[in-house]
């Protein structure tokens, strides 16, 4: 089945904002779980977790092409706000309605199957969201945005003061 180039814009931005958000998400319930937090000091943590990943992996290119740390913030709030809070809470909805998940160990299978299937979730639930903001010109369509206006004033093709420009375009950054 073929997509349409706005679904394959959508699953892509999903994808950026899975690997933000697993890495956070990953990392807070495994330090929360191997140091015998509660549950909601748990996803409390890896809710936080994933906004900084989540925020870094859209910052950090931006910020490599030359924009002001001010407006960089705004382009990542702006881009990857809604679509983070969505796959955190249909992840953590996951996690805690799998009987036994945030009580299970890091050694437990149950930890591990009830996480990749939470994130998997939460992608496929969030790419139509994704989709319907880039479509509106909001979420991850505010960089494209911004690739696009420095295409429009860049006097050449090289594009080598911004490195990171041709894996936004092709969205290979962001897998």
């Amino acid at each position: 089945m073929a997509l349409d180039a706005l679904t394959r814009t959508a699953v892509t931005a999903t994808l950026h904002c899975l690997t933000g958000c697993a890495i956070g998400e990953v990392l807070g319930l495994v330090l929360a779980t191997w140091w015998g937090w509660a549950t909601a000091p748990s996803i409390a943590l890896a809710v936080g977790l994933a906004f900084v990943f989540g925020y870094a992996f859209t910052l950090v290119p931006v910020l490599r092409s030359g924009m002001s740390v001010r407006r960089a913030v705004g382009v990542a709030l702006a881009a990857d706000t809604v679509s983070i809070v969505t796959m955190e809470v249909i992840d953590n909805g996951v996690m805690l309605a799998v009987p036994g998940a945030m009580d299970s160990g890091l050694g437990d299978p149950l930890f591990w199957g009830a996480l990749v299937f939470a994130l998997v979730v939460a992608f496929v639930l969030t790419v139509p969201v994704n989709r319907w903001l880039i479509a509106r010109g909001k979420g991850h369509a505010v960089v494209h945005g911004m690739h696009q206006g420095h295409r429009e004033n860049s006097a050449h093709d090289d594009h080598s003061a911004h490195d990171d420009h041709s894996a936004h375009d092709d969205h290979s950054a962001h897998v």
